[in-house]
């Protein structure tokens, strides 16, 4: 779910050196691999892998063909259920073998298949068909996340074609529900991957770069942390009646008081390695209120008005702490009637390292008053933030450096989620390093309208991949 990627990525990478940006005229291929590239991606685009329209399986088929065509046999399509009803989708998984054994542990690439849906009345061209026009390629998924999809392929595919021998296992993980309910990432984690065979995990569904209208680069992130998402639903109930005869208690109003309170409460500050790095990066290029407040929070991880500073900034709210917010809200059974019952959803994105039952208990604390029921709609699953693992963030550096140089690198925590979040659950650091680039703001189409993505930004991330896996998975250079 890589939602408000390049507005990430702005939020901590403004105002670097001056690089010149890069071309979006549109452009052929000449490289047979980038030609090979984008028939894939123009097949999988075509394929509406919507939750529910039941295709998923299809495109999962068509992967696992391409790459035993091209001699990676050891790939399996998963069709799993769904928490949605009545539903069901597949992953795909591949294991390709160390040819070269080094004793180190398994990599395992990440990307999703499924996308949002989209409806032609709201788009201006076909949005599951890959369109061309003035240095961009169009259409669902292009790069959310079927462009991490196709990059990770045609990367192992090429890779394998010029005789690499990785010196680890390579593992490969195609989930089908990142959009929605996560289970395939789920069933990865627990069921059909040994996580303690694995050393990190590199997820093309976070990460990447911007870019300005006038050239302006704004850096790349490479994302170590999410936040952790939480659903709770708020429940006010009354004896209700007549609406002639109004009581002094009314479920609506609880309900409402309840929200109000919530609203104003603030969760404790709290920093990790991430983004203690993202604003320490931010502050050479802040105003000079969010610049004091960046430091004096830096200096002083306890200091909430400060804390307070940073969050109400629109490009840093939600760095600094657990952040719940009403999304959904439903009561009453009739016109004439006092209601009986009120409910709101509550969705929370935890930091990480927040204790989940604590949480819940302040949102029981909260609700108390007005005697508000409070109940998690599933289980959380905390993930503490990736360490900064010097292999990784060296390739990572050293591959958007050999397109893109002289950009800032920034570690970045997704203030939403990814299928990341299984793996780290289960100990298995994650990074996004995706290097796909787009203007900003107008490029921040993700899961919305005209959904795009620049031709150059597409070829070079299939480099970007062979690269990435030339280094963490080859002899040492």
């Amino acid at each position: 779910m890589r939602f408000a990627r390049f507005a990430a990525v702005a939020a901590a990478l403004l105002a670097t050196a001056a690089v010149a940006q890069p071309d979006r005229v549109a452009m052929e291929p000449a490289n047979p691999w980038h030609q090979k590239a984008r028939e894939i991606y123009a097949r999988a685009i075509s394929i509406p892998t919507v939750q529910g329209r039941g295709r998923m399986t299809e495109l999962a088929n068509y992967l696992q063909e391409q790459f035993r065509a091209g001699g990676l046999t050891d790939v399996t399509v998963r069709p799993y259920d769904v928490t949605l009803p009545d539903d069901h989708t597949a992953a795909l998984t591949l294991r390709w073998p160390a040819a070269r054994p080094s004793g180190r542990k398994a990599i395992l690439l990440m990307a999703h298949m499924d996308v949002v849906d989209a409806r032609r009345e709201d788009w201006s061209r076909e949005p599951f068909e890959l369109g061309a026009a003035d240095g961009y390629f169009y259409g669902r998924g292009t790069a959310d996340d079927k462009q991490g999809v196709v990059a990770i392929t045609m990367a192992l595919l090429r890779l394998r074609a010029e005789g690499f021998a990785p010196d680890r296992d390579i593992l490969v993980l195609f989930t089908g529900d990142e959009e929605t309910g996560g289970d395939g990432a789920r069933l990865a984690a627990n069921e059909w991957f040994d996580v303690a065979t694995i050393d990190f995990a590199l997820n093309a569904d976070a990460g990447g770069g911007a870019y300005l209208a006038d050239g302006t680069p704004l850096g790349f992130g490479i994302q170590t942390a999410e936040k952790v998402y939480q659903d709770f639903t708020f429940t006010a109930t009354n004896p209700g009646g007549h609406s002639s005869r109004p009581r002094p208690d009314n479920a609506i109003y609880a309900l409402a008081h309840t929200l109000e309170r919530l609203e104003r409460y603030r969760f404790e500050p709290m920093q990790n390695e991430t983004t203690r790095a993202m604003l320490a990066d931010r502050v050479r290029n802040a105003e000079p209120p969010l610049a004091a407040a960046i430091r004096a929070w830096l200096a002083n991880p306890n200091d909430g008005a400060a804390a307070d500073v940073i969050e109400a900034s629109p490009t840093e709210v939600g760095l600094t702490r657990t952040r719940c917010v009403a999304t959904m809200l439903s009561g009453g059974h009739a016109p004439n009637a006092l209601p009986q019952q009120a409910q709101a959803n509550v969705n929370c994105r935890m930091f990480p390292g927040h204790d989940p039952a604590r949480v819940l208990a302040i949102l029981r604390e909260i609700a108390g008053p007005d005697n508000v029921a409070v109940e998690p709609v599933r289980e959380a699953r905390p993930a503490d933030a990736s360490p900064l693992r010097e292999d990784v963030v060296g390739a990572f550096t050293a591959e958007i450096h050999a397109r893109h140089p002289g950009v800032a690198i920034v570690p970045q925590m997704s203030t939403g989620a990814t299928d990341g979040l299984y793996f780290r659950n289960r100990g298995v650091p994650v990074y996004g390093v995706e290097s796909g680039w787009g203007i900003s703001p107008t490029d921040e189409r993700a899961h919305g309208r005209d959904e795009r993505n620049p031709q150059r930004s597409f070829y070079e991330n299939i480099d970007h991949w062979v690269g990435m896996i030339r280094r963490l998975a080859g002899p040492a250079r």
